[in-house]
C-alpha cells in the first residue's frame, strides 16, 4: 500500500506531489456525505405526510442536519490542530455510524423529534469529516493545484447524492398513489399501522450506509497519511496561534467575512432547491413520490455534469468570472421557476444544479487563500460552520410556502441568495484583475 509519508512535505504544509491512493480514498468521503444530503430530501417528503407537517416543520430536517455542522465544526478544528486530519476523519466516521444507528430506535418510537435527533447526531460526524476533508484535499499536493484538487474531490459528492436518491426512491418510496392520497383513505386505526410501516422503510438506506462506513473506517485506519501541517519554528507564538488569536485575525479579514456570507447563502439556496424539488413536482402534477424522486435523480446528474463542465471553463477563464456568470443565470432561472405556468418549472429547478456544482469548492478555496496558513484549521472550521445556511434558508422558504400557499412561489428566496453570490464573485473577480501584472509594452 502506498506510503503517504514518502512524499516530501513542504514547509507550508503542502506536499511536493499528490499521493494518488490517499487522495482517492479521501475523495470517497465526499460521496459519503453526499448520500445523506440527498436522503434528507427524501425524508422531508416522507415525514411531511406521515407526521402531518407544514412545509416549515418538514424543513426542520435540514435545520437539525446543518445545525449539527454548525455546532461541531469548531470542536473538530481543535481535534485537527491537536492531533491530525486522519484522527478527525476516524472520529467523524465513527460518529456517522452512531448517528445512522439511531434511526432504528427513532423508527420504533415513531416520533418526529427522535428522527431529528438521529439526523443531528449523524451531522456531528459529518461535520468532523467535512472540516477535515475539505482542508486536507486542498493540502494533499502542490499549492498551485489546491483549488483543482478540491474541485476534483467535490466531484465525488454527487455520486453519493445520486446513490442516496436511488436508495430513497426504491427503498423508501412506494409505487401506486401518493402518500397523501393513501393516508386520506385510511381510518384512524389503519393510519397508525400504516405510519409504522412507512417509517420502517426509512431504515433500509441507512442499513447499507452503515455497512459501507465500517469498511471505509477500517481502510482509513490502516492507511498511512501525511500530516500536511506547516512546520514549526522556534517562535511558536508566530507559527501556532491560539484559537482566540485566529478568531481576532479572521474577524478583521474583510475578504474572509464576505466569503462566509456567500458560503452561508450558497449552501442555503442549494439545500432549499433540493429539499423542495420533489414537493414542487408533486404540486405541479407528479403522480406519486417515487415518480417525483426521478427529478432529484436528474438534479444530481446535472450537479455531477455541471462540475465537469465548470472545471473545463475554469481552466480557460478566471474561476470567479465563470461563477459570476453561473450565479446570474441561476438567479434568472429560479425567477422563472416562480413564474412558469407549467411543469417546465420543475425542469428549470433541476437545471439550476448544473450551475451550483463549482460554487462550494471555489468559495471554500477562495476563503482559505484569503487567510494566512497558520490560521487554516480555524478558518476551515468557520467555513464549515457557514453550512448552517442549509438550516436557515430552507426553513425561510418553507415558511414563505406555507404563507403564500405555493411551493412554486417560495423559490424566490433561493433566487435572492443567488443574486448575492453573483455580487460576491464579481467583486472577487475585480480584485483578481487588480492583482494582475501590468502588460509589458515594447
Amino acid at each position: 500500500m502506498p506510503k503517504g509519508q514518502h512524499i516530501k512535505q513542504l514547509p507550508d504544509g503542502y506536499l511536493e506531489k499528490t499521493p494518488i491512493f490517499q487522495f482517492i480514498l479521501l475523495s470517497c468521503l465526499f460521496a459519503l456525505w453526499g448520500c445523506p444530503v440527498s436522503l434528507n430530501d427524501i425524508l422531508i417528503t416522507q415525514f411531511k405526510h406521515i407526521f402531518h407537517l407544514s412545509d416549515f416543520a418538514s424543513a426542520l430536517v435540514q435545520s437539525a442536519f446543518y445545525g449539527g455542522y454548525f455546532l461541531i465544526a469548531i470542536p473538530a478544528s481543535f481535534v485537527i490542530k491537536k492531533s491530525s486530519y486522519k484522527i478527525a476523519i476516524l472520529i467523524g466516521l465513527t460518529l456517522y455510524i452512531i448517528g445512522c444507528s439511531l434511526f432504528y430506535p427513532a423508527a420504533g418510537m415513531a416520533l418526529y423529534t427522535m428522527f431529528l435527533l438521529a439526523i443531528f447526531a449523524m451531522a456531528i460526524g459529518l461535520s468532523f469529516l467535512e472540516t477535515s476533508a475539505n482542508i486536507y484535499s486542498s493540502m494533499l499536493g502542490p499549492k498551485q493545484f489546491a483549488t483543482l484538487r478540491l474541485n476534483i474531490s467535490q466531484t465525488f459528492q454527487p455520486i453519493g447524492a445520486i446513490s442516496g436518491v436511488l436508495m430513497g426512491k426504491y427503498l423508501v418510496f412506494e409505487e401506486g398513489s401518493s402518500l397523501k392520497e393513501k393516508i386520506a383513505q385510511l381510518s384512524p386505526d389503519q393510519l397508525r399501522s400504516f405510519q409504522l410501516q412507512q417509517l420502517t422503510y426509512t431504515l433500509q438506506p441507512y442499513k447499507y450506509i452503515i455497512m459501507v462506513l465500517v469498511i471505509v473506517l477500517i481502510i482509513f485506519l490502516i492507511t498511512n497519511y501525511p500530516k500536511c501541517k506547516p512546520e514549526k519554528t522556534s517562535d511558536h507564538s508566530i507559527d501556532v496561534p491560539s484559537f482566540s488569536e485566529s478568531l481576532r485575525y479572521l474577524a478583521h479579514n474583510t475578504d474572509f467575512k464576505s466569503g462566509i456570507i456567500a458560503q452561508f447563502l450558497y449552501v442555503g439556496l442549494q439545500t432549499a432547491v433540493w429539499s423542495f424539488t420533489i414537493r414542487l413536482a408533486l404540486e405541479l402534477g407528479a403522480s406519486n413520490e417515487r415518480a417525483a424522486a426521478n427529478f432529484m435523480l436528474y438534479t444530481f446528474i446535472c450537479f455531477f455534469v455541471g462540475k465537469f463542465i465548470a472545471n473545463i471553463f475554469m481552466t480557460k477563464f478566471n474561476p470567479k468570472l465563470v461563477l459570476f456568470v453561473y450565479s446570474i443565470l441561476g438567479a434568472l432561472i429560479l425567477v422563472y421557476v416562480t413564474m412558469a405556468s407549467s411543469f417546465y418549472a420543475v425542469y428549470a429547478a433541476v437545471f439550476t444544479s448544473i450551475l451550483m456544482g463549482p460554487c462550494w469548492p471555489t468559495i471554500f478555496a477562495s476563503n482559505l487563500e484569503a487567510v494566512e496558513k497558520k490560521h487554516n484549521e480555524t478558518a476551515g472550521a468557520i467555513i464549515v460552520m457557514s453550512i448552517v445556511g442549509g438550516a436557515f434558508v430552507p426553513a425561510v422558504q418553507g415558511f414563505i410556502s406555507d404563507h403564500l400557499h405555493s411551493m412554486q412561489r417560495s423559490f424566490i428566496v433561493s433566487a435572492v441568495c443567488f443574486v448575492y453570490i453573483a455580487l460576491y464573485f464579481w467583486i472577487e473577480y475585480r480584485k483578481d484583475l487588480k492583482t494582475l501584472p501590468d502588460p509589458i509594452v515594447d
